[in-house]
């Protein structure tokens, strides 16, 4: 008789792992041990869905070492943590991507993203696993960005048996046990296990590598949701004629259907041009300055991660230079002096081409434009108590408030 996956499973080694995973990665552990483990035969290694359940071959427990299976622990929480499940959900409805090979690309994209922060430092690498460098792209860049860079193609043959699971890409697959199905957490426990992460990394960073350290200041701190914001400059984008940048496949013409055995390319719509103009005069403090870098780096991914849209400004006083978005860590903000926006404004009208939305980050502290700018202005303010609202040289001064014509948003 054949016995059962659950009596299968060695469950005395798979949670050695775990443990073992928890000792190299203390930060981790709150999530590690929120993840729960369901045997079965239907997966060809260990796999995640939404629910923070753990599927788990018996077969493959068995033949891995137990210091790559605390690595591959970690892998799987990894995209947990990071949200892929939902993030390659919006990459792929955004890029209209389909069919089984678009996902597996999501999942060997993630797999870069994460792969760069796991391994090493107590935690074996398995073979085979999906590194950034064996397609010759830098590491340390998202999810987003390496989709961009690489298709299916004979380097990539390698990792055409990858499966991560639903967790990694959005896509449910057969063996899910579904948001009804036993041992998964609510929406509510999922987000008290990510908060309790941030917040052991945030509150101990000790030797935590930059990747996490960056997820943890988002998850702790998260930037606004510039999907939402920049949702009506999408549209306006988007709607007149001529529009399309350029032609897809991926969704056919509708004029298709009147040229019979013929399957015509439709336009694919650009997202919005967007100009950060970043407050770095002597108000704005370092913390600020790095919660700016963080919602810019939000709105790159709000374009679908075509950084080449995204352009930043810094201002104080002046601005005379303008950064076309690499890395936000990259972009030098510079200033310390005292703060006029309408500077930064008309620099960020002046780029070629020119931007669709105009995103103001600042302390609010700064004279504004008389005239509204000919295109959608959203202003991020810091936060600042009413004893905070002064101006050094005059006591007596407050600082005008945004204009109407901007959409306003709290920062931080």
């Amino acid at each position: 008789m054949i016995p059962s996956a659950e009596e299968a499973l060695d469950h005395e080694k798979l949670y050695a792992a775990r443990l073992q995973a928890v000792r190299v990665r203390p930060y981790l552990a709150t999530a590690l041990f929120a993840l729960r483990a369901v045997p079965t035969r239907r997966v060809p290694t260990m796999a995640v869905d939404a629910y923070w359940r753990c599927y788990v071959s018996p077969g493959f427990v068995d033949r891995t070492p137990l210091e790559e299976l605390a690595g591959v622990w970690v892998h799987e929480v990894s995209h947990l943590l990071r949200d892929h499940h939902g993030r390659g959900e919006r990459v792929v409805r955004e890029r209209e991507l389909t069919g089984p090979g678009a996902r597996l690309r999501v999942n060997i994209a993630a797999d870069f993203e994460i792969n760069d922060d796991v391994y090493g430092d107590g935690l074996a690498e398995p073979e085979g696993a999906a590194r950034a460098s064996v397609l010759g792209l830098g590491e340390g860049q998202l999810m987003e960005d390496y989709l961009r860079r690489f298709t299916l193609g004979p380097r990539t043959a390698d990792l055409s048996w990858l499966d991560c699971g639903s967790g990694s890409d959005g896509l449910e697959r057969e063996w899910d046990l579904g948001p009804d199905g036993a041992h998964g957490l609510s929406a509510h426990e999922r987000d008290a296990v990510r908060f309790r992460v941030a917040r052991g990394i945030v509150g101990s960073p000790g030797n935590t590598p930059g990747g996490w350290r960056r997820w943890a200041e988002e998850a702790f701190q998260p930037p606004q949701k510039w999907r939402e914001l920049l949702g009506a400059a999408v549209r306006s984008a988007t709607s007149g004629s001529g529009a399309g940048e350029d032609y897809t496949y991926g969704r056919p013409a509708r004029r298709s259907a009147g040229v019979p055995g013929v399957v015509l390319p439709s336009l694919r719509r650009r997202p919005p041009r967007v100009c950060v103009v970043v407050d770095t005069s002597g108000s704005v403090s370092d913390a600020e300055l790095g919660a700016a870098l963080r919602e810019v780096a939000e709105i790159s991914r709000a374009v679908g991660g075509r950084r080449d849209l995204v352009t930043v400004v810094p201002c104080d006083a002046a601005a005379d230079s303008v950064h076309v978005l690499c890395r936000a860590e990259s972009i030098p903000l510079t200033g310390g002096g005292g703060t006029d926006l309408r500077a930064g404004f008309a620099r960020a009208l002046r780029t070629r081409p020119a931007p669709d939305v105009v995103v103001a980050l600042t302390d609010g502290q700064t004279p504004w434009p008389s005239t509204r700018p000919p295109c959608r202005t959203v202003v991020g303010l810091f936060p600042r108590a009413d004893s905070d609202t002064w101006d050094e040289s005059d006591p007596d001064h407050v600082p005008d408030r945004p204009p109407e014509w901007a959409r306003v948003v709290e920062i931080g």
